[in-house]
């Protein structure tokens, strides 16, 4: 009997699931918006949801809580500060999942799941500023 076996197990090992969505949601935090299995998609949400309610609340033992989850910085000073403040009059319902097809190569269900009223300019922003720094230091080593 599966009582109280409520999650996807995805075929992978409880220490391997926790590490996944670890990164996934670090990865949802500073792009606000990810494409994934649809499974993946579904079980993220809950995790991503339960880390902003942690944001909007504050606090040092809060934002420790949110460390030990994300084991990311930058992530966790994002969700304390532009995230909270983004959600903080609304109670809930801080992400969706969409539909996205099936993927080529094994026809598995894709999603993407995303923030409400995320900000467009997030997706791909790390790269960009990496690039940017690239091209720079290439510019000044140049020069030399």
């Amino acid at each position: 009997m599966r009582h109280g076996n409520a999650h996807r197990k995805l075929g992978v090992t409880a220490t391997h699931r926790k590490a996944m969505f670890a990164n996934m949601a670090v990865a949802l935090i500073e792009n606000e918006q990810i494409t994934t299995t649809l499974a993946k998609a579904k079980e993220l949400r809950p995790i991503a949801e339960s880390l902003i309610t942690l944001g909007k609340k504050g606090g040092l033992a809060n934002r420790r809580r949110a460390l030990s989850i994300l084991r990311d910085e930058t992530a966790v000073r994002k969700l304390f500060s532009t995230l909270a403040e983004r959600y903080k009059t609304r109670t809930g319902g801080y992400s969706r999942v969409i539909k996205a097809g099936f993927r080529y190569g094994d026809a598995a269900a894709m999603g993407m799941i995303e923030f409400v009223e995320r900000d467009t300019e997030a997706k791909g922003a790390k790269q960009r500023e990496l690039l940017l720094k690239q091209t720079a230091a290439e510019a000044e080593a140049a020069k030399v």
